[in-house]
Formats: structure tokens, sequence, C-alpha cells
């Protein structure tokens, strides 16, 4: 694959992305997705004011959420030179997004909206891109945002939706043309779409498609690697000295595409340790 792809100052080797995914996007599982030839990949949210450890040894991009400015400038300056570039969520959906009003639940509020870029834009030199959802104030968000940022990424569901139901490409076509900024585009991007929703949209989310399957990546660039699984995810996971409940969380992600994957799962289920879980892996012929 040929080409240039850049967001901002950023130069990027290809135009697919590893969506931002809550629990999934952990650093070993982001490295092998960066191995496996993701152009990008981000972070799952993370508040500014959190006191937890945040490890960016692949520097990716730090993909943050919340409901004020309160404490950015100083998380940006403490993380900005371990990150590729700061995205700020405005698509969640999730029951924990609409009780503290964030994610998806702040468009309505656009005072408070362009309050947050402005700081996040006078607070970093990297690239800055934000993501949202489909809703009756997205397109008035987006050129909004167009003031202050390199990129927007759309997913074109609604809070409602969800993660479910048909992602809306008309509005997302809609909302493409009237910006002069690249655009992400998210939602059900397959092996089978991407390269036609590359002749729209400057660049490709892969999300649930990439869980336990950091290789889609080789399979859409046609980089040729050796096909990472899970030992490759645990050697990471030890490294970084992951606990248990993530490792169990992971394997049960990489039985996706095994074809005795219910039986592996069950299995998994009952494992009391990380030596068991690497047994039934080692198992599979």
């Amino acid at each position: 694959m040929t080409g240039c792809w850049k967001i901002g100052n950023l130069k990027l080797k290809n135009p697919y992305f590893l969506a931002p995914m809550e629990k999934v996007n952990d650093i070993a599982f982001r490295i092998l997705c960066k191995k496996a030839g993701a152009g990008l990949s981000y972070t799952g949210m993370t508040n500014p004011l959190t006191h937890q450890k945040i490890l960016l040894d692949d520097k990716p991009a730090l993909q943050i959420f919340s409901k004020d400015e309160r404490g950015i400038k100083e998380f940006i300056k403490k993380y900005e030179r371990k990150i590729s570039l700061i995205d700020f969520n405005l698509g969640c959906p999730s029951k924990a997004a609409k009780k503290h009003r964030f994610g998806c639940f702040l468009h309505n509020k656009p005072r408070t909206i362009e309050k947050i870029l402005s700081t996040i834009r006078n607070s970093t030199k990297k690239p800055f891109t934000i993501k949202i959802r489909k809703s009756k104030q997205a397109i008035k968000i987006a050129k909004t945002a167009e003031k202050y940022c390199n990129a927007i990424t759309i997913h074109p569901r609604t809070q409602e939706q969800g993660y479910s139901g048909k992602p809306d490409i008309d509005f997302a076509r809609k909302l493409k043309s009237k910006l002069n900024i690249p655009v992400i585009y998210s939602g059900n991007v397959n092996l089978k779409n991407a390269d036609s929703l590359l002749k729209e949209f400057d660049f490709v989310m892969i999300g649930r498609e990439a869980i336990g399957n950091p290789n889609i990546f080789s399979q859409l660039t046609g980089k040729t690697t050796r096909k990472l699984d899970f030992n490759d995810y645990l050697k990471l996971a030890r490294k970084y000295k992951f606990p248990f409940s993530q490792i169990k969380f992971q394997a049960m992600n990489f039985t996706r595409f095994k074809k005795n994957a219910r039986e592996l799962r069950m299995k998994i289920s009952r494992a009391e340790g990380v030596e068991e879980i690497e047994r039934i892996f080692n198992s599979i012929k």
C-alpha cells in the first residue's frame, strides 16, 4: 500500500486505525495491532482527573473524556511527549456517560464543548481530534470543532442505538461534505467494506472486528508478518504485569475465531491462574 496520510503534523503509514475500546485497548493489545500494521491505535477513554498510571510506551492516540475543562491542561502537560495525538470523546453512549453527562450526552451543551475544545487546543501542539455520534447537534458541533481540531471521527449511530443497528452512512457523508478537515469513519468497518469506505472518507476505524484479532490489520494492509496469537499477547501482558482478570478477559476475546471457541471459553472461565490459561491455548491443535 502506498500513499500519504496525515493528521495535522502526524505522518501515518496507512489509513486503518484501531478504534478506541474500553478495556480491550490495553497496551499489550495496542502493541500487537501496531505490529500487525495498524496505522494508529487509540487508548480507551481516560478521565484527565485520574490518578491511575497510564501506560503509553507505544505512543498511541490518547482518548480523554470530561464534562468540563477541569484538569485537562495539567493532564496534557504530563503525557504530551508520550502520545501521538489527543482525542476527545463526544460519542460514548454508556449508562455511566449518561449519569455523569459526558460523551454524547454533552451534545446539547455547545458552550461547554467549545470551552473544552479551546482548552485542549491551547494546551498542546500535538494533533487533536474528536469523536462524535449522530445527533441533531452533531454537524453544528463538528463545524465548531473544525476551528480547533485536525480531524473528526464520526460514528453514525445515535445514542439510543448504542453499538447495535445499522450505521447511517448517509449522515456520515453529509457531515463529511460540510467539513474542510479529514473525517475518520467508524461503525461496522470490516475487511469487506474498509477500502470502499476509504473512497469517501479519509481514514477508517476498526473496532469490534479487531477484538481478539490484531491480524486484521495485516490483512487490510497486506503487510507480511507472522500471525499473532494469544501467546504474543500473554508475553506482553506479563511484561506489563497485568492482573489476572485482564488476561482472562483478553483470553476470552482470542477464542473468537477458533473452531471450538465455546469449549475454550468454558475452560478459560474455570481457570484459576495464568499458567492454566496458557496451557489451554497451547493445547489447541
